[in-house]
């Protein structure tokens, strides 16, 4: 006896309100008896820490030896389970009544369908064991780790410390105890629809977010241009530069750079930065200011939990890495942008996963951008570089866009808005509005500059500030699958990455 499941239609990605249909294939050689068949749509949530335990159980634990401080935790979390008997059907059990069945040898095939929902609902299948005089005694799984929120993407990675994984099994039981019931499962990747937000508004009533930090450029002496700068020969002494061929630097500018995003920073997987780095001179300076250096990263931080273990893994994917540009910045009014062209066309890689939370693991983003500046006169570019590093939290979309009928379902319930509060800020000549986060003191700064700032922009007028709701107040089963563009998801090769753990 063999049993095997096949996909109709299989997607290389499945996403919420799909409806993932197939077969359970039963192949037998002789009549077989059985008592049911079912198939089940799972999803499971596990971890794996090693870490210390202080103090050590009084009766040892579960993957660690005995007289030992170091302990193996793992907790397992059912974020998905749905089920269904595909054999007896209903027809099948008013006609016979009977509890055992008889499948004559052959090929058999029981259809199924499932509809992916939106929210987990996890229920923990992890129990402790240990060991008392010799026997394994279960005990009682800790119940206070569960959360409901979006269905988590498919995930495996720091060698198993990690996995979120999604599947169909079947499962043939047979009446007799002494032989084993056949299982079989079909594993397919899971990316999350996008969560609801309120619409965007006009372009020009748009409010953005932003990271900045101001610098100044320290003093420079004369210095001799590179036409008079002769190296000396074996047996030829130095030649000084004649004065008319040094050049004489300007003021040192002192400059202050923006990275924005629009509000709230959102960005999209599979799609390019929308994102805005602006440098504004902060003094009056006839110096020119050269771009040498952009790097843009995103950094993943990945909490891992089990039990009382924790561990945070960071793992870095680079977006835009150019250096040595020596690229002159337009100067319009003291501002200046750089060229949007060096990300516009570059989108997030696909094995970017959004961000999200669930029992065991939570996943959160910041976007990092490294600007190389130095400035001089003319096309005469002094030796000074100085690279500023900003850092803008963010989330990350799965940019498959959920259906209309959803989005419509959801306006026809969610009540009326309160009216927003008014709110005034400082205009782009005034002060800088107040940083929320700031970098540690010891960090070297200039006198008289605020260190790096994050905060918001916004447009003259109010703006809504309420929370936007949730899909599982508008979920009805008139809803169909999504039917736009879903990217591709390829994971990350597993490299471990850094990380700390400690206990919670």
């Amino acid at each position: 006896m063999s049993v095997r499941i096949v996909f109709d239609n299989h997607r290389p990605l499945y996403t919420n309100l799909d409806i993932i249909k197939g077969r359970a294939i039963l192949s037998i050689t002789k009549n077989e008896t059985v008592a049911a068949i079912t198939v089940k749509l799972e999803g499971d949530c596990k971890t794996r820490l090693m870490g210390e335990v202080d103090p050590p159980p009084a009766f040892g634990g579960m993957g660690r030896r005995a007289g030992s401080d170091v302990a193996i935790e793992t907790e397992l979390h059912k974020i998905l389970y749905k089920a269904t008997t595909v054999f007896p059907t209903q027809d099948v059990l008013r006609a016979s009544g009977s509890s055992v069945y008889t499948l004559p040898a052959g090929l058999h095939e029981f259809p199924f369908e499932f509809k992916l929902p939106f929210n987990n609902a996890c229920a923990d299948a992890q129990s402790t064991y240990i060991s008392v005089a010799g026997l394994q005694v279960q005990t009682a799984g800790n119940r206070d780790r569960h959360v409901r929120k979006a269905l988590p993407p498919s995930l495996s990675m720091f060698h198993d410390q990690a996995l979120i994984r999604y599947f169909v099994k079947a499962t043939v039981q047979r009446p007799a105890f002494y032989k084993e019931n056949f299982r079989t499962e079909a594993t397919f990747q899971f990316f999350p629809i996008e969560p609801p937000r309120p619409p965007l508004p006009p372009p020009g009533a748009r409010s953005e977010v932003f990271a900045r930090v101001r610098h100044a450029f320290a003093p420079t002496t004369s210095t001799a241009s590179p036409q008079s700068a002769k190296s000396p020969g074996l047996f030829r002494k130095p030649v000084a530069p004649k004065v008319e061929d040094s050049v004489n630097p300007p003021n040192p500018p002192q400059i202050c750079i923006d990275c924005r995003l629009p509000d709230p920073a959102i960005i999209r997987c599979n799609v390019p930065l929308p994102l805005r780095v602006l440098v504004t001179k902060l003094n009056e300076s006839p110096a020119t200011l050269f771009l040498q250096l952009l790097q843009i990263e995103l950094v993943a931080k990945t909490n891992v939990r089990a039990h009382h273990l924790s561990r945070d893994n960071l793992t870095t994917t680079i977006i835009v890495s150019k250096s040595n540009m020596r690229a002159r910045l337009t100067e319009v009014n003291k501002f200046m942008q750089i060229d949007s062209g060096l990300w516009r066309d570059i989108p997030l890689p696909n094995s970017v996963a959004p961000s999200f939370d669930t029992c065991a693991i939570s996943r959160a983003y910041e976007l990092r951008i490294k600007v190389g500046l130095s400035y001089g006169a003319g096309d005469q570019v002094l030796p000074e570089l100085s690279v500023q590093t900003l850092i803008m939290p963010v989330q990350v979309y799965s940019g498959i866009a959920p259906p209309q009928a959803l989005l419509e379902a959801m306006t026809s319930q969610v009540p009326p808005r309160q009216p927003p509060r008014p709110h005034t800020f400082p205009t782009a000549s005034g002060p800088s509005p107040p940083s929320p986060v700031s970098v540690p003191a010891s960090s070297p700064q200039q006198p008289g500059l605020q260190p790096h700032q994050t905060g918001q922009t916004h447009p003259e007028g109010p703006f809504p500030d309420d929370v936007p709701p949730s899909y599982e107040d508008a979920i009805a089963d008139g809803i169909g699958p999504v039917d736009g563009p879903r990217g591709i998801y390829q994971q990350q090769q597993d490299d471990g990455g850094a990380g700390s753990a400690g206990k919670n």
